[in-house]
């Protein structure tokens, strides 16, 4: 009897064992798997793998830097917990074939924000462009929106929070809780995440998505030291700062309802909490163009009379029948088109990159292999080199100085 005790004891023994090293193999592969697919945008430091007999897999004391952002998102925790063990090494052998309710917990998450956090390489564009629909004026300039350097100045200089993404059967649920900026809540009945293709769950439900964003006070402070900064009274910068809002909607093709514009003068002034239904399936995600049955919420009551109007766009005149006179292209000073597989040949010289995405990034370029390209840019006095990789360069540019016929 003692025996078999014994040898009950030793195989259980071995059998957890087995099933932490496996686990910790498994994790560790999908892990790298991971961070090669993200290798054009950031990179993935898992942290320590850690895992339990329940069923759950926790990362601790890990982060992500995205290339596109001058500080790096630091996780304490992320624990997924498939609901049994056997579960979680088939989602780990297959990531396709997750159990049919599974959560993701995100703890300890912070990021620390600086003046250039989102005024980034990969951004800028050095072109005029449309101006953000939601970022209200911040300072005497109207074309100055609301910016991590205007966070900073509110006393936000860190942001910390949680996250949770978990599938039930009928659903996905999603929540973003931060201590500085409030919450975010999305609540889809019908769909699915699937990790191998996460753009799939746009298509994975036809029923509407609810969304609750709640501010935690922080439009207050806004509105408050918004005003203060562009030296106007509260509702001198409210008029500003709709009228804004209003413009952005036409630069988009749109005009806004009266409620609408009301309900945003509201929200700069008082925060509280924000409920939407829209719907991912169909045009704007379902805001109705002219009035229809409420789709917005405002401190749990219905808003009636939210909705979009689309402009009509004037005709262009009809050119002139007559041929225009071609004149002879004047040489000046410009940029140039050039053959990215010579890259090597430019080293050393300001060029400027147009991304699959349509982002222009521009500067001197640094160094040139046969996976991805380098473009130095000056960050604060220094200089800061960015990988690109050649696959993702859709038009590539020389600046060359202007010569005489």
């Amino acid at each position: 009897m003692k025996r078999l005790l014994t040898l009950l004891v030793v195989l259980a023994l071995m059998g957890y064992l087995a099933f932490k090293g496996g686990v910790w193999w498994l994790a560790d592969q999908r892990l790298a798997e991971a961070d090669r697919a993200v290798d054009d945008i950031g990179v993935i430091d898992h942290g320590q793998i850690r895992s339990d007999i329940s069923g759950s897999l926790t990362l601790v004391d890990g982060f992500y830097e995205d290339f596109r952002l001058s500080r790096p998102l630091k996780v304490g925790r992320l624990t997924f917990d498939a609901g049994s063990p056997v579960a979680l090494v088939n989602a780990l052998l297959d990531p396709s074939a997750l159990p049919s309710q599974w959560r993701l917990r995100g703890e300890q998450l912070s990021m620390t924000l600086d003046n250039a956090l989102l005024s980034n390489w990969v951004t800028e564009s050095g072109e005029p462009g449309t101006p953000p629909l939601f970022a209200p004026v911040c300072g005497p300039n109207p074309q100055q929106r609301l910016s991590t350097v205007d966070l900073l100045g509110l006393g936000i200089a860190r942001v910390t929070g949680e996250v949770l993404l978990r599938q039930d059967a009928s659903q996905v649920y999603g929540e973003i809780t931060t201590a500085e900026t409030g919450s975010l809540e999305v609540l889809w009945p019908g769909a699915r995440f699937n990790p191998l293709d996460p753009m799939a769950l746009m298509t994975s439900s036809t029923q509407p998505v609810s969304v609750t964003l709640r501010d935690g006070g922080l439009m207050r402070r806004i509105s408050a030291y918004c005003s203060r900064e562009a030296g106007m009274e509260t509702d001198q910068w409210l008029d500003v700062a709709t009228e804004a809002f209003r413009a952005g909607l036409a630069d988009r093709g749109f005009r806004a309802s009266d409620q609408l514009v009301a309900l945003y003068r509201q929200w700069l002034t008082e925060g509280g909490e924000l409920g939407l239904e829209l719907r991912p399936g169909e045009p704007l995600w379902g805001v109705p163009e002219g009035a229809s049955a409420p789709f917005v919420t405002y401190n749990g009551s219905r808003v009636p009379d939210v909705y979009l109007e689309q402009l009509e766009v004037a005709p262009e005149p009809a050119e002139s029948a007559e041929p225009a006179e071609e004149k002879p292209a004047a040489q000046a000073p410009g940029w140039q088109v050039a053959d990215k597989a010579e890259a090597a040949g430019l080293i050393g010289q300001t060029v400027r990159v147009t991304l699959a995405n349509g982002n222009v990034v521009e500067g001197r370029l640094a160094a040139v292999s046969e996976e991805r390209m380098e473009v130095a840019r000056l960050v604060d006095g220094g200089e800061v080199a960015y990988p690109i990789a050649t696959r993702l360069i859709d038009g590539f540019e020389v600046w060359r100085r202007g010569q005489t016929p």
